[in-house]
């Protein structure tokens, strides 16, 4: 489930999605 989110949307230079990133990735994947 994660994996093709890290895919499109490469983590942040911290090494975590930020907040933005992951509410994006997770509405564009629904």
């Amino acid at each position: 489930m994660s994996e093709p989110v890290r895919v499109r949307f490469p983590p942040s230079p911290t090494g975590h999605l930020h907040v933005g990133g992951a509410r994006t990735a997770l509405f564009n994947w629904l």
